[in-house]
């Protein structure tokens, strides 16, 4: 790693508790936000407001969950030959080094989230930052949110609970049913935000 690289810019390429008090729920009040963890709604809209226009070809996309920010722009390469890619990849990568530390930077002290940064180029996703939160084994954001579903829903009561919940789990159709347990949790927080005021 040369001096100059943050020490979480580190390349990852890939395709695309305790007992509880009596008669709380299962679950984290008021949606899939961490009471401790600043809201991160906006954190799409910040990103695209304050990236670089230059710095992408096309689509960008704004990833949150509890513990990171991941952030994925497309690049185009005139041709997709691996040397090619790879060369654009790097090039991107070192160009912008500085300024998306302290973009990272930024957005930490905003939202209280690591940023991770990525790539996307001719339908490969690279990442340079990402982190791996211990959760009986080490796992990426994707698998994180799935647990984190299931632990806002009531599902389970931690994401131990709901990684052993998972495991026993089979069928065709999970993809499916956590987009429609996502859309269930979505309305009844609107639900809840129309509510009276009982404070």
């Amino acid at each position: 790693m040369s001096s100059h690289e943050h020490p979480f810019d580190r390349g990852h390429r890939g395709r695309r508790g305790g007992p509880r008090p009596r008669g709380e729920r299962i679950g984290r009040p008021g949606g899939w936000q961490q009471k401790d963890v600043p809201d991160a709604g906006d954190a799409e809209q910040w990103f695209l407001g304050r990236l670089p226009d230059t710095w992408y070809d096309g689509a960008i996309t704004v990833e949150v969950d509890r513990e990171e920010i991941v952030v994925v722009g497309e690049l185009s390469v005139p041709d997709s030959t691996a040397a090619t890619v790879e060369g654009r990849i790097a090039r991107f990568r070192e160009d912008t080094r500085g300024d998306r530390m302290r973009i990272a930077d930024e957005a930490e002290a905003r939202y209280g989230r690591k940023v991770a940064w990525g790539v996307l180029v001719d339908g490969e996703t690279t990442l340079f930052t990402h982190l791996a939160v211990p959760v009986m084994t080490r796992l990426r954001q994707p698998e994180r949110k799935v647990l984190d579903t299931l632990v806002d829903a009531g599902v389970a009561r931690s994401r131990a609970d709901a990684l052993a919940w998972a495991v026993r789990l089979t069928g065709d159709h999970i993809d499916s049913w956590l987009a429609e347990l996502r859309d269930a949790m979505r309305t009844v927080d609107d639900l809840r935000a129309k509510g009276p005021d009982l404070d």
